[in-house]
């Protein structure tokens, strides 16, 4: 049977949210610069929206880092495939993440970007699954808390597939 995808959450719910997580960040940093990290590829969606509407200066970069495979779960070995491009130092940087599950990706992300030097360290998620966590990670910016379902859209993917759906969905019909 091929998956279908049901609609958990609208795209009208998701701009929403993206533009009052854009006024917090904005409203917290006001006078200042901040720096997002973007990890792929997940969140590159969600972080371009974000950034539109984050009205203090803004500057940008990339990570990959995955546990995940094409599977639907997290394969609890952590791995950096493309490094940051500029020093973390003196910065307010957040990491933008599209969705926390176990927490292990983001737990060891955020203890090596701690020793880069940063001014200040945030986390930023769209998406959050609290009932996964098997590694305690502070989220300071959550979009919204789901349940243990597997989800695609707004950049989250299954195989690679789905990433451009304008909503969050739900997989279903998964063997």
């Amino acid at each position: 049977m091929a998956e279908t995808i049901r609609v958990m959450i609208p795209e009208e719910e998701v701009d929403a949210k993206i533009a009052e997580l854009g006024k917090k960040i904005s409203e917290d940093y006001a006078g200042k610069q901040v720096h997002l990290i973007c990890i792929l590829k997940g969140s590159v969606f969600f972080t371009c929206e974000l950034a539109k509407r984050i009205t203090v200066p803004v500057s940008l970069d990339f990570m990959s880092v995955s546990s995940y495979g094409d599977g639907t779960s997290s394969s609890g070995i952590v791995k950096i495939a493309k490094d940051l491009d500029e020093s973390l130092e003196g910065k307010d940087v957040i990491v933008i993440e599209d969705i926390i599950d176990s927490g292990r990706t983001l737990y060891y992300l955020m203890e090596v970007l701690g020793k880069r030097q940063p001014n200040s360290l945030k986390l930023c998620t769209l998406l959050d699954k609290p009932d996964r966590r098997v590694r305690d990670v502070k989220v300071d910016y959550v979009g919204f808390e789901i349940p243990d379902e597997f989800v695609v859209g707004y950049g989250l993917d299954y195989a690679q597939k789905y990433r451009n759906l304008p909503y969050i969905g739900i997989v279903e019909g998964l063997e």
